[in-house]
């Protein structure tokens, strides 16, 4: 059964074992298509060293992404930041996901990250697409945010942060807080990006 985080603010920490170190942290959006909405799922992340960038489909959609073994905007599995998207999913099913995938190995070098989603096309009805945010951690209880029946108008919405601890622990926390754009919802949370056409970084 998952652990489902109903209250702004609510949290759930994860220990990981030993052989959980070596696996796949999966983020997944996922949502109905009952409206004709297109969601995109992305992240701001920030290292340990200092680094912070974001990852979502605005920038790695004119090609300039890649497979998760080389370092493109899509971002990289196998080395720094150890994050990486899978791909966009343009909403043509019944039901349609995006998934950000974190390497385990890379859990010492993450300090934190945002996760959120935004209506790329189509007008803003949360309501309607039953979205929902899916943190697996193998050999764990899968953590879910659920939007539930939110009726903001705008398009952007910060759902989770995750913070990776010192001791080999993760912290997934409900945020669920809407915004009018990346730039807004990095005021908010403190990321200090220079945003150019497209929410480019």
């Amino acid at each position: 059964m998952p652990i489902i985080l109903q209250k702004k603010g609510a949290q759930h920490h994860i220990q990981l074992q030993k052989d959980e170190q070596q696996g796949a942290i999966v983020i997944q959006l996922s949502w109905s298509n009952n409206a004709p909405v297109d969601l995109d799922l992305g992240c701001y992340y920030e290292l340990r060293n200092g680094k912070r960038k974001l990852i979502d489909a605005l920038q790695f959609g004119d090609g300039d992404g890649g497979p998760k073994d080389q370092i493109t905007k899509q971002g990289c599995y196998i080395n720094p930041p150890y994050i990486w998207h899978t791909g966009d999913d343009r909403g043509d099913n019944d039901s349609s996901n995006e998934t950000i995938i974190v390497n385990a190995k890379g859990l010492a070098d993450i300090k934190r990250i945002i996760v959120y989603a935004y209506i790329y096309e189509g007008a803003a009805k949360w309501s309607l697409t039953d979205a929902v945010v899916k943190v697996t951690v193998p050999h764990q209880q899968p953590v879910n945010v659920q939007m539930g029946e939110v009726n903001d108008k705008r398009r952007f919405c910060a759902i989770a942060q995750i913070d990776f601890d010192n001791d080999n622990s993760i912290t997934v926390k409900r945020l669920v807080s809407f915004h009018n754009s990346h730039s807004d919802c990095d005021i908010q949370y403190g990321w200090g990006f220079t945003y150019a056409q497209h929410a480019k970084s």
